[in-house]
């Protein structure tokens, strides 16, 4: 079992980058808002020093929550190594439970069915119920059809039958949702947002990834390709131990304009982009918050764009106030972690109002880049060879000028690069399935800017 420690929360800060000159008749306020957790350790959502008691730390509840959904429908015998490899996952994201974290296993095919422990109910994690849970798995069969549906709705009432401030699942695929229809599924997302957040991965190459990438985008996790199920156990381990390093859950991004600014964005453009303009909720008059989900020890950037009213020549306005908050049980005011303040300032200087922050560059070129990529994608599948090459050899222009090794290094897998600096590819004649879809899962993942 992996060792965490129990250590403080941590501390917020937010530091605003951006270039608050605008010309005359200027309109459009970009900025950079970086986030950054830090000093938290592992204490997986006790309160903040001061926050009232109540589902953020009930008295001798868990800390964390976690319930683990494994594909069994009959797909998954094909290869055998696939159901095998789950098993093995499930047992190694078991084993890296922290002592005292409420966790439960869920089978999933065309309904949901409790695996461990049964009865409607969570474990509480230790040596005994760890190793009951191992036991268990290895009844798991595979048989029937693919509802994910079905199993976020048990996994929702399994997590919110707990008193945890960390609510988490993780969720294992190898097929399209074939037995309910994208409706049902976008239902039951809605209805799960903001309750847990969930990690979906795709085993294999017979999935649909705008499902599994839409699942963790509703739910605020992670989405990734696992096209070899002997990677499963490594990936599991990796997932588990970030669920255990969160400290705090249901922190929101509040954005306050003043009277005649309009938001035209929020996104988070690192570690991915993640479009969050239309989650606004409303609080108070000309604000709204955003949901980030839980943070531990860690550094997300936020991308935010304000039409503000032209003010003329000479002078200046807060364009935006933008705070971290936590919500106090009650019907108390929500508690301020960290904010940051938005300007904008008119100049007649067209050298001041024309300059580029070099933040704001980076993230726009790093949305466009994700933008390109499934765009050319999509034109590949339809048969656009034309498209296809020009929307991915913008791609890997984007890719190299902005240091994205990564994203530059899967875009080779279905390009042949003449030239980076420019753009100039050829399609690749033959692209194995398993490198288009690890190229389209993982194009929303960002680099940070070089400061």
């Amino acid at each position: 079992m992996a060792n965490f420690s129990k250590s403080t929360v941590p501390r917020f800060s937010a530091e605003v980058y951006q270039n608050e000159y605008l010309p005359e008749g200027g309109r459009e306020v970009n900025a950079i808002v970086t986030v950054t957790a830090t000093g938290g350790g592992t204490s997986g959502g006790r309160p903040l020093a001061g926050a009232a008691e109540g589902p953020y730390a009930a008295p001798g509840a868990p800390d964390a929550a976690v319930v683990v959904m494994v594909d069994c429908s009959g797909s998954m015998e094909y290869p055998p190594a696939k159901m095998r490899g789950a098993r093995e996952a499930t047992a190694a994201a078991i084993d890296t439970l922290r002592d005292g974290v409420a966790f439960a296993v869920v089978a999933g095919t065309h309904q949901a069915a409790e695996v461990y422990p049964g009865g409607g109910r969570l474990a509480q994690a230790s040596p005994a119920t760890r190793g009951q849970a191992k036991e268990a798995l290895r009844r798991l069969r595979s048989g029937g059809g693919t509802a994910i549906g079905t199993w976020l709705r048990l996994a929702d009432r399994l997590l919110t039958s707990s008193d945890a401030a960390i609510r988490h699942g993780i969720l294992l695929t190898d097929g399209r949702n074939e037995h309910e229809s994208p409706e049902d599924l976008r239902a039951v997302l809605d209805a799960c947002a903001g309750r847990f957040t969930c990690d979906a991965r795709g085993v294999g190459t017979d999935w649909k990834v705008a499902e599994v990438t839409g699942i963790a985008s509703a739910l605020l996790g992670s989405a990734d390709i696992v096209a070899d199920p002997a990677g499963l156990a490594a990936d599991f381990t990796r997932m588990m131990e970030t669920a255990m390093g969160k400290e705090v859950a249901d922190v929101g991004l509040r954005v306050w304009t003043p009277q005649g600014a309009e938001i035209q964005f929020v996104k988070q453009v690192a570690p991915t982009v993640e479009d969050l303009t239309g989650r606004r909720t409303d609080a108070g008059p000309r604000a709204g918050v955003y949901p980030t989900g839980s943070w531990g020890d860690e550094s997300r950037d936020y991308h935010l764009c304000v039409r503000v009213p032209d003010a003329g020549v000479g002078r200046e306005m807060l364009a935006a106030r933008v705070a971290l908050v936590l919500p106090v049980p009650g019907g108390e005011a929500p508690r301020t972690l960290a904010q940051g303040l938005v300007r904008a300032v008119w100049t007649s200087d067209m050298a001041a109002s024309t300059q580029i922050n070099p933040q704001v560059a980076h993230y726009t070129g790093q949305a466009e880049l994700a933008r390109a990529i499934q765009q050319g994608l999509d034109a590949r599948k339809s048969g656009d060879a034309d498209g296809a090459t020009a929307r991915l050899g913008r791609a890997v222009q984007l890719a190299s000028a902005s240091g994205n090794a990564d994203t530059a290094k899967l875009l080779a897998k279905v390009v042949d690069v003449v030239d980076a600096a420019t753009g100039t590819v050829r399609l690749k004649a033959k692209v194995a399935e398993a490198d288009e879809m690890t190229l389209e899962t993982r194009s929303t993942k960002t680099v940070r800017v070089k400061k």
